[in-house]
Formats: structure tokens, sequence, C-alpha cells
């Protein structure tokens, strides 16, 4: 498709909502411009990309999101939304093969590419939903979260399709929703799936990993609760630990059976059970440090590492390590020196696997640490940032909408060292 014709579609999508709002207010042309702040002979640009003012007014009057009517005069009813698609003329079965090898070795551009292909040429729907379900893994792994609930709740409206997809992808969705803090929704459709499981034995290696996902998503969205609702702290530590149990036995089964990449989100699990554990007090929070620092000293350089779930583990277990400190350790001294510890190998592994949801939990527990630091000694202490450092806080405001008050925190009272 050259220029010339995406301009031209791209102005024909802006006339027909030009149109739709027309009808749908019952205006002229006339009044139509005049609420958009536009000249009615000027509504559609020559270039085909209306300024943004036009679209977020376009939007109240259709009342529409931002998101809604950007994507359609952008996009229209293409759902794939890449301009980087595979030109490989092969199977589905071979496109979805290749989506997963290329999750596997952390491919995650090539993996969406490749999804979006298998969608091109899936015929059915339970081919479509399999490919959706592949961009959502995609798209989980370069950071996009809403662009993985998006897709798994793409996949969940294709019909008929077999339970153990189903119930795949809405423990995908589940993982998007805990991931951007959304723990309501998480818990609700986590929760679906392992009540069905606890009903239906899995048959499949698909439903078996639906389960364990399941297991894994319900039990950390209860150990990050447990901070929320404070009036029901230890039933949510109680329940965390209990589902995280039992999502790691999965895991090291699925790592035994099928790939041993699972055995990496079965460590993920551990760390979990471990901060449970030093919250109900059934141990010592200074020995689960030790025991922390046991684990991560096995990562000296993650350069050296290859990417995936194990390294990922390890970063998870700093992050664990970070809670417990700001949770349970008073000296002041012992919280700085342990978070530095813990922040700084975290950052190291989420640079190494370009890891957003990592980075955000990185950026969060630094400038929680930093908070306390100010309170410790009562001086201002300026934050020390780079140029990376502002492009990555910005990366992760643009990702983690909770997030955005804090980045700005970080942006505004710090020190920004320029590059030589």
């Amino acid at each position: 498709m050259t220029t010339k014709t995406i301009i031209t579609n791209r102005r024909e999508r802006l006339e027909k909502a030009l149109d739709l709002a027309q009808a749908y207010r019952g205006w002229s042309r006339k009044e139509l411009a005049t609420e958009l702040g536009r000249d009615a002979t000027k509504l559609i640009p020559e270039s085909g990309n209306p300024k943004f003012d036009m679209i977020l007014r376009l939007a109240e009057v259709l009342d529409w999101t931002l998101d809604e009517v950007s994507d359609w005069v952008w996009y229209g009813n293409n759902k794939t939304k890449s301009n980087d698609k595979v030109s490989i003329k092969t199977t589905f079965v071979d496109l979805d093969g290749k989506a997963q090898e290329a999750h596997r070795i952390g491919e995650y551009k090539k993996m969406v590419a490749i999804a979006h292909s298998a969608l091109d040429i899936a015929k059915s729907p339970e081919e479509r939903a399999r490919a959706y379900n592949r961009a959502a893994g995609g798209w989980d792994g370069t950071g996009r979260f809403r662009r993985v609930l998006r897709a798994a709740q793409a996949g969940l409206r294709e019909h008929p399709i077999p339970s153990d997809l189903r119930l795949l992808l809405q423990s995908t969705a589940a993982n998007a929703h805990y991931t951007l803090w959304q723990l309501d929704e998480a818990e609700g459709m986590a929760q679906r799936v392992v009540t069905y499981y606890e009903e239906n034995k899995p048959e499949t290696d698909r439903a078996k990993v639906a389960q364990a996902h399941g297991l894994y998503v319900l039990g950390h969205t209860h150990r990050r609760l447990l901070e929320i609702e404070t009036d029901q702290s230890s039933a949510h530590a109680q329940t965390a630990k209990s589902y995280l149990q039992k999502a790691e036995a999965y895991y090291e089964e699925l790592a035994r059976t099928i790939h041993p990449n699972y055995g990496g989100i079965a460590n993920t699990c551990r760390c979990g059970v471990l901060e449970a554990e030093v919250f109900l007090g059934s141990i010592n929070a200074r020995e689960a440090i030790a025991r922390i620092f046991d684990v991560i000293n096995s990562v000296i350089d993650p350069t050296t590492f290859e990417k995936g779930d194990w390294l990922e583990s390890y970063g998870w277990w700093c992050i664990a390590g970070c809670n417990i400190t700001l949770r349970h350790i008073t000296e002041e001294r012992d919280i700085q020196r342990f978070m530095a510890m813990f922040t700084n190998k975290a950052d190291e592994i989420s640079e190494r696997l370009n890891h957003w949801a990592m980075r955000e939990r990185v950026f969060s527990m630094q400038f929680e640490g930093h908070q306390r630091l100010v309170g410790w000694t009562g001086q201002t202490i300026p934050i020390v940032i780079d140029n990376d450092d502002v492009r990555l806080i910005t990366g992760t405001m643009g990702r983690f909408p909770q997030f955005r008050e804090t980045g700005w925190l970080i942006l505004n009272c710090g020190n920004i060292v320029q590059d030589a």
C-alpha cells in the first residue's frame, strides 16, 4: 500500500467519522465545524492527519473514547494495527510455532509480527483466538500491557473456541490487569480460571498451563492486596501463600514435561511465598533477606545469562527483597543498604531483559527508598538521573498509568546529568 493510498484511506475514514458525528448530534456541517473549532470548508486536512485537539473534540461529540476515535481514523477495521508483518507464505501451524519460538528466545516484536501474519491467514475462530493469544504474549514482552488486554479480549470474543483456550486467554487478561495494578479485575478473572480447574481436571498441555497461570496471577494478586486491603492483610497473605505454592508445584511439573523455562516461573512463585511467610511471621525478615541474597548472588553479571523466565525470576526475588525490607526492617541504615543492593540488581536484570513491569517496580521502590532517606536525614536530597533514566521513566509512565504521578515526582525533584 502506497503512502498516497494510506492518506486517502485516512481522509475517507475521518469523513465517515464526521458524517457519523453530524447524524448523532443532528447538526449541520457548520454547527459541527464550530464545535470542533474548525472552518467548515477545511475539516479534512490534506495530510489525512487531523490535529490532536480535533480528535479530542470529535471524541467528545461522538461520546467515544480518544483511543476509539484515533484507532478508527488511523486503522479503520484493521484489527492487527501492524506495519511490520512477517512476509512468510506458510501455514497457520508453522506461523504459530514460529511465534512460540520467538517468545521463548525473547524476540517479542517479532512474535507480535508473526502473530499478526497468523491472524491474517486464520480460517476459524479457534485459529484467530490462538493468534490473538500469541500477540498478547508479544505485547507482554514489550511492556504494552493495555495492548495485551485488548488482544486477549479480542481472542475471547471469538467463538466457538475450546474451553482450555478460552481459559488461557482469561488468565492472560487477568495477568495484564494484575500488572497494571487493576487488582479487583485480576482477582475476578483469575479466580474464574482457578475455580474451573478445581472442578475439571486439565487434560491438555494448554489447560495445564492455564491452570498454573491462573494460580500464579491469583496468588500474586492477593500478595499485592495485603498492602491495599489492610483490614484483610493476614487473609490475603495466607491466600497468596496457598495459591503460589500450588502454582509453584504445577510449574515445576510443566518444566519437567513441556519446557525448562517454566521452572523460572516456579522460582518467581517461591519468592512470593517467602514474602507472604514473612508477613505471616513464620519466617524472620532478616533470615528471609539473607536467603534472597543467597539466591540472587548466583546472578553476578546478568549480561552473561540467557534471557528468559529464569533470569526474570531473579529480578522478582530482588523486588520481594525490597518489599520485605520496607515492610519489616526498622533500622534506616540497613533499609538504605538493602534497598540499594536489591534495586541495583533488579535494574541490571530489567535492563538485560528490557522488562518494563520490573522497571516500574524498580523506579517505584527507588523513589520510596529515597523518600525514607529524606525523612531519616531531614535533608532535601535530589535524585540524580541521566538522559537514559529520563527515557526509561517516560516509557514507564506511558505503560503504567498508576506510575505517572511517581514518574513526575522523580523528574521534578531530580538532578538530570546531561550526557557529554
